[in-house]
C-alpha cells in the first residue's frame, strides 16, 4: 500500500468517537482563545472517497464511484460498437474500490488522473464458453449452446444425421432392453466419441477470440484458421512440392481435390500446403453384420507308391459359410481396428486334398527341368525368327561344350534329323518331351534309360545352323512350350 493511501487510512481512522471528541475540545479551545474558530472549523467537513485498484494495483483516489463507472461504461459502448455478435460484456481484470470517511479537502484533478489511468489499464472482455481440449488447448465460442453445436457437428463428419439419431436412441434404453438384431449386411454405429477429452467452462476473453460455430469446427479439425498457400515457379513438380512442405504426394493430392498425380502445373497456380495437425479426433465405433466365405484350406499328402511328378485329387474343396459379427472401430474415418464379437458357422469347409508321388526312378522324370549345357547364354528365344516359328531356345559359348539330360528319361531317338542335324529327343515317362539338335556327336543310343544330368551328347553346328550352339525344345503331351517357362 503505498504512502498516500496510508495517510488517508490513518485519517480515516478518525472518523470514530476518538475524532469527535477531539474536535469538541478543539472546538472549546477556539472558543476559549479566539471566539470566531468555530465558524472556521464547521467549514471543515467530512467526505467520503474511493480508492480504486485493478486486480492488486493501487490506481488512485476519485471523489465518486461514478467516475469509475463512466469509465467503464464508455468501454463496454466502444467495445460493442466494434463487435457485432451479441456478447455479454464484462471488465477483464478485476476491479474494485473501497470507500472511506477522511478528514480532509478533495481535488478534482485526482478524479481525471484516475479515470485516464483506468483508460489504458482496464480491458474489456466477453463472458463465452470455453471448450477445453485435453486440459490444454482452448476454444472460445459465445456460449454452451454454440459449443454444443461444435461437438455435435464434429461428430457428424463422421456419422449421418440418421445415424446420430439412432445413437442417441439407444443411449435411453435400460439395462433390460436390448438393440435388435442386425441383418444381413447391416451397420450399426454404437458409440461416437472424441479421442481426447473435451470440457466446458464459463470464461472471460477478449471478443476477438471468440470463434464461430463454423470456425471452432474448422480449427479443431485442421489445427488452423488460415490455409498456407504456394505458387507454382518454372520447373516445379508435384512430388518436390510435397517434399519442400514435409507432406507425402498422397497428402498434397488430397488437399487440392481435382489434382493428380499426373496434372500439369502452370506457373502462379496456388496449391494448398496446409499441413492438417487435428486438435481431436472423432472416433467412430460400428457393428457390422455380415454372411461370408471361408475359403477351403489346401492339403497335399505324399505317396510313396506314387511316381514322382504324378498327382490326383483325393478330395475337392469346398468353402463354407458363417455369419459374423465385427467390431470396427475408425478415427477420422479411417478403420484403426476390426474383431470378431459374434460368429455362427453355417456350414464348414472341405479341404481340398491332393495326393502326391515321392517315387523317383531313373526312367521318368520330376516335370523340373536342368540346364542342358555347362553354362553359356541364351542367343536365341523362341518365337518368330525370320519368318517362321523358332521352336525352341538357343544357348551358345559354353564353358564345356558336353550336353546333359534335362531331366530323367528314356532317349526315344537319336541320329540325323534334317534341319535339325544330330539330334536326341528323350522322352521323360510323365507327359514330357526334350529335344536337343546341332549336336556334332551322340553319346546314347534309342530305348537308352538317362537321367538328369547325364552327357547325352557334344555340342555342335550339323543341319541348318549358323554357328556352334544347342538347340533346345521342349514339348508336353504333344504340345509345343516355351523351356524358358521350366528351366532351372
Amino acid at each position: 500500500m503505498n504512502d498516500r493511501f496510508k495517510h488517508l487510512s490513518k485519517l480515516a481512522g478518525n472518523t470514530t468517537r476518538g475524532l469527535n471528541k477531539a474536535a469538541i475540545t478543539t472546538v472549546a479551545l477556539a472558543t476559549l482563545t479566539f471566539g470566531v474558530g468555530v465558524h472556521a472549523f464547521a467549514d471543515l467537513a467530512f467526505k467520503t472517497v474511493y480508492y480504486v485498484y485493478v486486480d492488486d494495483q493501487f490506481v488512485g483516489t476519485v471523489s465518486d464511484k461514478e467516475i469509475v463507472e463512466n469509465v467503464v461504461e464508455t468501454k463496454v459502448e466502444k467495445t460493442k460498437d466494434d463487435f457485432s455478435n451479441q456478447l455479454p460484456l464484462a471488465i477483464g481484470p478485476k476491479l474494485t474500490y473501497v470507500p472511506e470517511h477522511v478528514f480532509e479537502s478533495f481535488s478534482n484533478q485526482d478524479d481525471k488522473v484516475v479515470a485516464e489511468k483506468l483508460e489504458k489499464l482496464l480491458s474489456i472482455e466477453a463472458v463465452a464458453t470455453e471448450i477445453l481440449i485435453d486440459e490444454k488447448v482452448p476454444v472460445y465460442v459465445k456460449d454452451e449452446a454454440a459449443a454444443n453445436q461444435v461437438m455435435k457437428a464434429l461428430r457428424l463428419k463422421y456419422v449421418s444425421e440418421e445415424e446420430w439419431k439412432q445413437l442417441e436412441a439407444q443411449q435411453t434404453l435400460n439395462e433390460k432392453e436390448s438393440l435388435p438384431p442386425l441383418k444381413e449386411g447391416e451397420t450399426r454405429v454404437v458409440g461416437a466419441r472424441f479421442s481426447k477429452e473435451m470440457t466446458l467452462s464459463q470464461s472471460k476473453v477478449s471478443p476477438k477470440q471468440i470463434l464461430s460455430v463454423d470456425e471452432a469446427v474448422s480449427y479443431i479439425t485442421k489445427g488452423t484458421l488460415e490455409e498456407k498457400k504456394y505458387k507454382v515457379k518454372e520447373g516445379d513438380v508435384l512430388g518436390q512440392i510435397a517434399n519442400d512442405h514435409d507432406m507425402t504426394l498422397e497428402q498434397l493430392l488430397k488437399l487440392n481435390p481435382g489434382l493428380k498425380e499426373d496434372s500439369l502445373l502452370k506457373i502462379d497456380q496456388e496449391l494448398n500446403v496446409t499441413i492438417l495437425q487435428p486438435l481431436v479426433e472423432v472416433i467412430v465405433e460400428k457393428e457390422v453384420f455380415q454372411k461370408e466365405t471361408i475359403p477351403f484350406e489346401k492339403e497335399v499328402v505324399e505317396d510313396s507308391s506314387m511316381y514322382k511328378g504324378d498327382t490326383k485329387v483325393k478330395q475337392e474343396g469346398k468353402d463354407g459359410s458363417r455369419e459374423v459379427t465385427y467390431k470396427v472401430s475408425e478415427q477420422n474415418g479411417k478403420q484403426t481396428q476390426k474383431v470378431v464379437i459374434d460368429e455362427n458357422i453355417l456350414q464348414e469347409p472341405m479341404s481340398h486334398i491332393v495326393i502326391k508321388g515321392t517315387k523317383v526312378i531313373p526312367s521318368r522324370g520330376d516335370g523340373s527341368f536342368a540346364w542342358p549345357a555347362v553354362g553359356g547364354y541364351i542367343s536365341s528365344k523362341q518365337g518368330q525368327r525370320w519368318g517362321k516359328l523358332h521352336k525352341g531356345i538357343d544357348i551358345a559359348r559354353p564353358s564345356d561344350r558336353t550336353i546333359k539330360a534335362s531331366d530323367n528319361g528314356i532317349v526315344q531317338s537319336a541320329g540325323w534329323s534334317g534341319g535339325y542335324g544330330n539330334k536326341v529327343v528323350i522322352n521323360h515317362q510323365n507327359g514330357f518331351e526334350t529335344v536337343y539338335a546341332h549336336l556334332s556327336s551322340i553319346d546314347v543310343k534309342v530305348g537308352q534309360t538317362v537321367s538328369k544330368g547325364m552327357k547325352i551328347g557334344v555340342m555342335g553346328s550339323t543341319g541348318n545352323s549358323t554357328g556352334v550352339h544347342l538347340h533346345f525344345e521342349i514339348y508336353k503331351n504333344g504340345n509345343l512350350e516355351n523351356p524358358l517357362n521350366y528351366l532351372k
